[in-house]
């Protein structure tokens, strides 16, 4: 797949960021808090999918919906936080906790 961010797909309903892979599905949980704040809260890909870079393509999304939607992103998830630790292009929608 030449961009993962493509297959990502936010399921507003169920408040997640998600790819759909058969029938496993991987998902970043969201909340919104208030108007303007997306709290990105659990990242979860099945064993098997590990190591394909299916995570960051779900916190790219996130983190891509927040930008264009002028949203501040809190990295509540351990994986979405070290992610953006180590990507400071995004510094401009994570909000500090």
């Amino acid at each position: 797949m030449s961009n993962p961010t493509e297959s990502v797909v936010n399921n507003k309903e169920k408040h997640q960021f998600e790819v759909v892979n058969g029938s496993q599905i991987s998902k970043l949980v969201y909340q919104m808090r208030g108007e303007d704040m997306i709290d990105l809260v659990h990242t979860e890909v099945p064993e098997d999918l590990a190591g394909q870079g299916i995570g960051k393509s779900l916190v790219t999304a996130a983190l891509e919906y927040a930008r264009d939607n002028g949203l501040m992103a809190i990295p509540s998830c351990p994986f979405v936080a070290s992610y953006v630790q180590r990507h400071p292009e995004w510094n401009d929608v994570v909000a500090e906790l």
